[in-house]
């Protein structure tokens, strides 16, 4: 792994190249451009919030605030997955070619992303001004979840992409598995609207063991640690480093088996796409 990572930093100007094709290329021809990264998420939580506020009555107050900070890590993490396990796939020309590191495909997906998230971050701190949640010391744990998510991720993709390759129903399988992850990961409710003390401990069991809910928990703190509810802060709480280092741990575990598993199947990639 650590040979395969030193020949990415090699790579480093061609990485460099092709991402800005792709985000070059994923709004050409449109009007608005790079607006639609800003625009998307923020349309996104014009939806849920309408359906979880105003149809399902949730009491939160700043609830769309609360909301938008959960889906903009969310859409990095679900789009970096969907295109992901897809990437070398649709990167058929490059693979084919002899001296092309595969591992290239999935990591210009996760860094287009993550772009994509950073475009995103200027609208967040506009409703962080407007209903005057200042950000308080938490915030300098931001660089840190961003690292666990970006590992983790980016794990799950090269497994993904290379077990694609041959078993294309995987994508379909994954379209569906992402959104049952979006709903059990705490982004349209928070972990006190969920009361997991009053629910069967398999109920709690199951929640720990998702890494998103984690990392979710961890922006959430990070964002909105002075975010007033009724008089009180509610995410007033310390990162949950415990939650954070587990998920960091088991993320370069999953990174040594998912390019154990890249590595076996790659040089079969050319015949198989």
């Amino acid at each position: 792994m650590l040979k395969s990572i030193k020949e990415l930093y090699r790579y480093r100007a061609l990485i460099h190249v092709l991402v800005s094709r792709d985000l070059k290329a994923r709004y050409r021809g449109s009007v608005l451009g790079f607006m639609w990264s800003m625009l998307n998420p923020f349309l996104m939580m014009l939806v849920y919030w309408l359906v979880f506020s105003i149809y399902l009555r949730n009491s939160m107050a700043n609830y769309h605030v609360y909301l938008f900070c959960g889906l903009l890590p969310w859409l990095w993490f679900s789009a970096s997955l969907l295109e992901g396990c897809n990437s070398i796939i649709a990167g058929a020309n490059l693979v084919k070619k002899v001296m092309f590191p595969a591992e290239i495909l999935p990591l210009v997906v996760i860094i287009s992303n993550l772009i994509h998230f950073f475009l995103g971050l200027p609208i967040l701190a506009a409703f962080l001004i407007i209903y005057r949640i200042a950000p308080g010391a938490n915030l300098l744990a931001l660089p840190l979840i961003l690292i666990v998510q970006f590992i983790f991720t980016f794990a799950l993709m090269l497994l993904l992409s290379a077990l694609s390759v041959h078993l294309r129903d995987i994508q379909q399988i994954l379209n569906n598995l992402v959104t049952l992850w979006f709903f059990m990961t705490p982004i349209v409710y928070s972990m006190s609207d969920l009361n997991l003390a009053s629910k069967p401990p398999i109920i709690a069991f199951v929640m720990n063991l998702n890494p998103m809910k984690h990392v979710m928990v961890g922006y959430h703190r990070v964002f909105l640690q002075h975010m007033v509810s009724g008089g009180t802060e509610l995410f007033n709480l310390p990162i949950p480093w415990m939650g954070l280092m587990g998920v960091f741990v088991f993320s370069i575990l999953l990174l040594v088996l998912a390019w154990s598993i890249f590595n076996h199947f790659k040089t079969g990639f050319s015949e198989e796409i």
